[in-house]
């Protein structure tokens, strides 16, 4: 019997995907749990795994259209077998993709800029708030170039447009200067969407604040060089900053929580994300329950996890539900920043370049030390300034003599 396939939540906070590609084709057999289609989320591009079994029917959702979540992308059954029904049931859904032909290459020819948000009906795909926001401005949509999945038109888009004069400009291709640059207009992928609002959300919502530590590092490279000695397998500087942040906050509970509105969730796992960049932004792979893991599981769990993220290859669990987030550009040599909260966490620790750095000791003479800055960014909704100063009093402390946390 023909069923429907529907969009699933490939991520928690996940609302609506577009099918990048489908890596089964009209007359297809589909086993349980085979790749269907390539889907780009809020989060990353990962593979739909299908739940059902027969053989593809039809493609509701073509390459470079979105899916709300619960929407029909598919049909699965019998070979030869009546779907019409399911199609009528679904009449927001474009007409299914024909089989292709033997060898045939499947393409999608580029829409032009102005017109990829027209639909075939004539009317302009554009999301609720575009709408609204484009009949209080006057604007007319099909003037206005959609920037989100197949040409849709969204908020940014009516916002940024300004009509065109009077007497057109004629057309011309994208300039292209010696240097190699050029004045093309890039599209917003999904997660640079999904990272703009969240993160926009929280600079601008939870009050920041920063707190700032200049840490000796000498004990604890040496430490790691003498780890290191006995090893084929070099370790790496981040398996030891995580293993004392997760040490500092069993110390620290409030750090190690999220804010939710109306309560605050106080986390009993140690879930340390650490923020890995991407060709089209960045995502949070998770080391879980790193309080209860030594240095070296760490190390295993970190390369695997970031290898992953570079091949989009991770799934849900890997990068959601961090209770407390790092940021590391000291292999940039950027000495010092801050970071932004990745929400509904309450802090984040940017770590910048370690630095050789002329120090007054305690008997005023002058002594060269390694010196790594740290930021802390606070929610001060949760994290009162000297709990926050107090969890990286602590965390600098350990780092500085790594046998304190042993005691």
């Amino acid at each position: 019997m023909a069923e429907k396939v529907f969009m699933i939540a490939l991520s928690p906070t996940m609302e609506e995907g577009a099918i990048l590609n489908w890596k089964k084709k009209v007359g297809d057999k589909v086993k349980m749990d085979d790749p269907l289609c390539e889907v780009e989320t809020d989060k990353a591009s990962m593979d739909y795994l299908s739940s059902q079994e027969g053989t593809l029917l039809a493609i509701v959702k073509d390459v470079g259209t979105s899916a709300k979540v619960a929407d029909v992308i598919a049909i699965i059954g019998e070979p030869g077998e009546d779907f019409s029904s399911l199609l009528e049931a679904a009449p927001a859904a474009p007409a299914p993709k024909a089989a292709p032909a033997a060898g045939a290459a499947a393409s999608a020819a580029p829409a032009s800029a102005a017109g990829a948000s027209a639909s075939t009906s004539g009317r302009v795909k554009s999301s609720p708030l575009a709408r609204k926001l484009a009949l209080d401005k006057g604007v007319d949509l099909a003037q206005v170039p959609g920037s989100g999945p197949a040409g849709r038109v969204v908020k940014a888009d009516v916002e940024g447009f300004h009509p065109a004069p009077a007497a057109p400009a004629p057309a011309h291709s994208v300039a292209v200067t010696d240097s190699g640059l050029n004045d093309e207009r890039v599209p917003v992928s999904r997660k640079r969407q999904v990272i703009a609002q969240r993160l926009g959300e929280s600079l601008f919502t939870a009050p920041h604040f920063f707190l700032t530590l200049g840490i000796e590092m000498d004990n604890l490279l040496d430490a790691r060089d003498r780890v290191n000695a006995k090893r084929k397998e070099k370790v790496g500087l981040n398996p030891f900053i995580l293993k004392f942040l997760a040490e500092a906050l069993k110390r620290h509970q409030t750090l190690n929580s999220s804010w939710h509105g109306d309560y605050i969730q106080n986390h009993s796992s140690i879930d340390l994300g650490i923020a890995v960049a991407q060709p089209d932004g960045l995502i949070t792979p998770i080391v879980h329950n790193a309080g209860s893991k030594g240095v070296l599981q760490i190390e295993a769990e970190l390369k695997n996890l970031i290898e992953r993220a570079r091949t989009n290859l991770l799934k849900p669990e890997d990068y959601t539900g961090a209770s407390f987030t790092i940021s590391n550009l000291g292999s940039f040599g950027i000495e010092e920043f801050t970071a932004i909260i990745n929400p509904p966490g309450v802090a984040i620790l940017a770590l910048g370049a370690t630095v050789k750095t002329p120090v007054v000791a305690d008997d005023d003479s002058i002594v060269v030390k390694r010196i790594m800055k740290v930021t802390l960014s606070c929610d001060h909704r949760v994290v009162d300034g000297a709990v926050g100063a107090a969890f990286l009093t602590d965390f600098k402390r350990m780092v500085e003599d790594p046998y304190t946390v042993l005691l």
